[in-house]
């Protein structure tokens, strides 16, 4: 089992990073805008290089509306949320590619399936947190994908 490395954030700023960050996803799909893809790339790289407490927006949250109307703290392992960012960037830096220089289709269809994917997250679905924690604590919560890939790992 890995350690987890907790980190109090602000629960309304930690929200508005998931659905902004969904947002983002679904605009460029639905305007098909390839610089929101490259917004998205960027904040997710920036998020997984400065850490949840210091990711851009929750970030930008906190050191404005939060400010006004300040939300309950939550704790999260810092560790599963650089996880997710690492995933989103990877898929939607995949997604660049194909939309830049291979086939802009193939990186339309992906970019649509991260943004499923970020919804689903966004509302506590099966997301890139929950699958680092349902592989690195035998207690963490597992979704069905995140048992199946459990059983993989385990075999």
């Amino acid at each position: 089992m890995k350690e987890c490395r907790p980190v109090a954030v602000s629960h309304a700023a930690f929200n508005f990073c998931k659905y902004t960050m969904a947002s983002i996803f679904w605009l460029a799909l639905i305007f098909q805008n390839k610089l929101l893809v490259v917004l998205g790339f960027s904040i997710l790289i920036l998020s997984a290089i400065f850490k949840v407490k210091d990711a851009p927006l929750v970030f930008l949250y906190t050191h404005t509306i939060n400010r006004i109307y300040p939300s309950k703290i939550e704790i999260l392992d810092e560790k599963a949320v650089c996880f997710a960012h690492i995933v989103g960037a990877t898929m939607s830096g995949i997604a660049l590619m194909f939309l830049y220089f291979i086939h802009p289709l193939i990186g339309w269809i992906l970019t649509g399936v991260l943004a499923i994917l970020k919804t689903s997250a966004s509302f506590g679905f099966c997301g890139a947190m929950k699958l680092y924690s349902c592989l690195n604590n035998p207690k963490g919560q597992c979704c069905r994908i995140g048992k199946k890939v459990k059983q993989c790992k385990i075999k």
